[in-house]
């Protein structure tokens, strides 16, 4: 069992959904397989802003209805990934208000 989620990985897995090489069901198994574990280490090294939005997405992610993803969150995941703490609130908005259909 994979005991660490780094962001490069994270980003593997949003850009593989992007580009329509994996579906929105196979993300979602993704998330749930390895995001649910207690014991999952989250953005070993990164920043604490980081780490927050790579929780947040993963979270996301994995409750959400699958019939709800937007493919076009994608990119506000990714963003979001790259955020820093000066726009961290904005990102986060972005990705969690305009990344799913309500």
């Amino acid at each position: 069992m994979q005991e660490e989620i780094s962001k490069a990985q994270l980003i593997v897995q949003i850009n593989l959904w992007k580009n329509a090489k994996i579906s929105a069901t196979e993300l979602q198994a993704w998330m749930v397989t390895f995001y649910d574990p207690p014991e999952v280490k989250i953005g070993t090294g990164e920043s604490e802003t980081v780490v927050d939005a790579m929780n947040i997405i993963m979270n996301e992610y994995e409750l959400a209805k699958v019939e709800k993803f937007k493919v076009e969150s994608a990119d506000a995941a990714l963003t979001f990934l790259n955020c820093t703490e000066h726009d961290f609130e904005q990102c986060k908005y972005l990705f969690v208000h305009q990344g799913f259909l309500d």
